[in-house]
């Protein structure tokens, strides 16, 4: 198939459009390689698949409509995975219009151009800080969400509103990934992981916020390619089972689905960091402070609509995806 992937020099994307090559896909990466974070990462991650046959890519940001229609007009794509966005909770805080123009109006330009170039289906990157307040564990997608505490989250709310909309006036099938908390090789230097393997190896502290006790459901990149992909060849129809007297907010009478991608298996801060110790053979100087604000005391993904549907089955252990990790870091930056 021919199949368009915003944010395609990101974490997610970079390894989706891989595994998409690998296969037999022919790809169009589109990203703006932005500042957010290094750069020279970005483009490093986009190095590794330009030499691949059956990957092209135009260089633009979601909000620059003319480029974006541009590259929809060009490439013709049967499918589209859209992960570009504005990432992070915390920068949320500090640049609210950054969220806006990538998240809202960026996704608007990719409705409009899956709308009008007939796309037969969008899959699109939702997050599970959409839980926001809620307590309620695992998180379900039959859970309210109505209560998020970053403007991030609020952008990854209306991306699911946006997309039923167009799911119900005009039949572009439509369906919403809340990712969890991915981590794995090639991953972004502003998680956690990254931030503290790089500090650990440098000598130097880790900030440990609310204490190191809040958990996690940390998902190893590979196994959320695989749920992207299983997803992504599913192209959702209307639900049969749908009643509006007792909506289902994961589905609906249009071509829309929403699903949790996640692990499922929460793991406590403090035995991920030990985890990376082992792996790295250093003990961390820990700089333990208070929760931050935006963010959440624990997640945990109800992964059984996913797994119905697709066979999505998760199975990196963090001992395993940790070591990835450590071991590419190690030879990237050869630490």
């Amino acid at each position: 198939m021919r199949i368009l992937v915003t944010g395609a020099a990101g974490f997610i994307g970079s390894h989706l459009s891989h595994r998409l090559v690998e296969r037999g896909d022919e790809v169009l990466g589109f990203d703006n390689l932005n500042n957010y974070y290094d750069p020279a990462l970005k483009q490093a991650r986009l190095d590794r698949l330009l030499p691949l046959p059956g990957f092209s890519f135009v260089k633009g940001a979601l909000e620059d409509r003319g480029t974006l229609e541009r590259a929809f007009a060009n490439f013709r794509p049967q499918r589209v995975v859209n992960l570009a966005a504005q990432a992070g909770v915390r920068y949320s805080l500090e640049n609210p219009h950054a969220y806006i123009d990538s998240n809202i109006v960026g996704f608007t330009n990719v409705l409009e151009a899956c709308r009008h170039g007939n796309v037969e289906h969008l899959v699109y990157a939702s997050s599970s800080s959409v839980y926001g307040a809620n307590r309620k564990l695992p998180f379900a997608v039959e859970d309210s969400v109505d209560h998020p505490v970053s403007l991030y989250a609020a952008t990854k709310k209306a991306n699911e509103l946006m997309a039923h909309t167009y799911s119900h006036l005009f039949g572009l099938a439509t369906t919403g990934l809340r990712f969890f908390t991915v981590y794995g090789p090639w991953g972004r230097p502003d998680m956690a992981l990254f931030l503290f393997t790089k500090n650990i190896l440098e000598g130097r502290p880790i900030d440990v916020f609310n204490h190191g006790r809040h958990s996690r459901d940390f998902t190893y990149v590979d196994d959320i390619v695989e749920g992207v992909i299983r997803t992504l060849d599913r192209v959702p129809g209307p639900d049969p089972g749908y009643d509006p007297l007792q909506p289902n907010p994961g589905s609906s009478s249009a071509p829309y689905r929403v699903y949790n991608i996640g692990n499922h298996q929460p793991v406590q801060l403090l035995r991920y960091i030990e985890v990376l110790e082992d792996c790295l053979g250093r003990k961390a100087e820990k700089n333990l402070l208070p929760m931050q604000p935006g963010d959440v005391p624990d997640t945990e993904a109800d992964v059984e609509a996913l797994r119905r549907d697709t066979g999505y089955q998760p199975s990196t252990p963090i001992e395993t995806g940790v070591r990835n990790f450590v071991d590419w870091y190690r030879d990237f930056h050869r630490a």
